[in-house]
């Protein structure tokens, strides 16, 4: 991917906003505040976004976004499969999920999609306008103060440390934040008891259902139709992924196999632990977003565990509200703090109604009672609910994955010309 020149050594540059983190929240917010006319530079850690088993699965309000766009036909070339309900999978039978075809969106379905492409296509995009730049290979390793106020951020880059000043640094570097830890941010911890190994498991059989979860004698399976692979996540007991190595490589594959038996001839593809990733599941958030000069959103703000498959697209609800809400203060030089304190208010609630739903998942159906070692379990009465009361929580719940508590559109100016982006040499 073609990139901005990053600045040399010892420099210093000022925009009005600069967003730490290329992630969904933080290049979908750069792309409409450069759209909007504001200065905006993106501060991306990594020489490129292809880093695997990120969220991929984007569901209809971030769809209808596209589409408000202008990118929806674009963006849909570039998925891997369209559902328009989802099924799980208990002890060999199948039971339907949550659907999507009575939302009221132009897509009544969710995508799979490579969330490196996703990103490099927003950045393709926001790079038309002559308002954003992103920094690629670039660090923010600290926050600069002028007294109580955030004035900048110091920054590792690819020709040496350099400093950005701005009226706005925007927190969008994900669940392990390093600028709400340099800002003192209160970290609120909501103890979960799973962790996620995710791994690609190559398709030798025909598995062409929608079924995204299969659970079978205790164990949970996650599985993701890539097209010729099954991007793959089992669901262990946190803090139990040295126990699982230590019973080798073999077991491992046969308690895959276990679970999904169609899986027998791809799994030979793990034949190292190295292929395996563990993913420590976070469920958190932080009490206070805003402060002078400082914005934190998406899992910077409020970290979400896999459940519903919903972090990424809350992440770029939020960079909406932000957009929205700060777009003319940034253009027109007027932002206060509490022009920030509404993107807190406008967007925590829905985050925090959505994980105390996850926080029910984890301890109801999860297991969250279960001992380290037990099989994780949905409990009789759980089930006895769910299949009396099917049709109407296949149709709520497709309602809130789809769209979540509180769906944003594009609101923010298009004040910027698109410029030609010369192409890379």
């Amino acid at each position: 991917m073609d990139e901005f020149q990053t600045p040399g050594a010892g420099e210093s540059v000022t925009t009005r906003c600069c967003i730490v983190g290329g992630g969904p929240a933080g290049l979908f917010l750069g792309y409409l505040l450069g759209r909007a006319g504001v200065d905006v530079i993106v501060l991306e850690k990594h020489k490129d976004f292809l880093r695997d088993f990120r969220g991929d699965t984007i569901h209809p309000s971030t769809l209808e976004l596209m589409h408000e766009l202008g990118l929806l036909d674009e963006f849909l070339s570039i998925t891997d499969k369209h559902l328009d309900s989802l099924n799980l999978n208990f002890e060999g039978q199948q039971f339907a999920g949550p659907y999507f075809t009575h939302l009221p969106t132009k897509c009544k379905f969710m995508t799979v999609a490579p969330q490196w492409d996703f990103l490099n296509m927003l950045a393709r995009h926001a790079k038309e306008f002559p308002n954003f730049q992103v920094h690629m290979q670039s660090k923010a390793t600290q926050l600069i103060f002028d007294g109580d106020r955030v004035v900048g951020v110091k920054v590792e880059g690819l020709n040496g440390d350099y400093e950005i000043h701005a009226d706005l640094v925007v927190g969008a570097d994900g669940r392990g934040s390093e600028m709400r830890i340099d800002a003192g941010a209160e970290i609120i911890e909501k103890g979960i008891p799973i962790d996620v190994l995710w791994f690609r498991i190559s398709k030798q059989a025909d598995v062409t259902d929608n079924t995204l979860a299969r659970i079978r004698e205790g164990r949970m399976l996650i599985t993701i139709d890539r097209g010729d692979y099954f991007q793959t996540g089992l669901i262990i007991h946190k803090g139990t992924f040295d126990e699982l190595k230590q019973e080798g490589i073999e077991a491992f594959r046969n308690r895959v196999v276990g679970i999904l038996p169609t899986l027998a001839d791809g799994v030979a593809d793990i034949d190292t632990w190295d292929k395996v990733h563990l993913l420590t599941v976070q469920l958190n958030h932080i009490t206070n977003w805003a402060r002078p000069g400082l914005l934190f959103i998406g899992d910077a703000a409020h970290a979400m565990s896999p459940v519903g498959g919903v972090g990424v697209n809350l992440a770029v609800q939020d960079a909406v509200a932000a957009a929205n809400l700060l777009a003319d203060p940034l253009y027109n030089g007027t932002l206060t703090l509490e022009d920030l304190k509404r993107v807190q208010q406008r967007r925590e609630g829905p985050a925090l109604k959505m994980q105390r739903l996850q926080v029910f998942a984890h301890q109801r159906l999860f297991g969250g009672h279960t001992a380290p070692g037990k099989p994780i379990s949905i409990s009789w009465g759980v089930r006895k609910f769910a299949k009396l009361f099917a049709p109407i929580l296949r149709r709520k719940a497709g309602k809130i994955i789809g769209l979540g508590f509180l769906q944003e559109h594009i609101e923010c100016p298009k004040r910027a010309p698109k410029t030609v982006v010369a192409p890379a040499k």
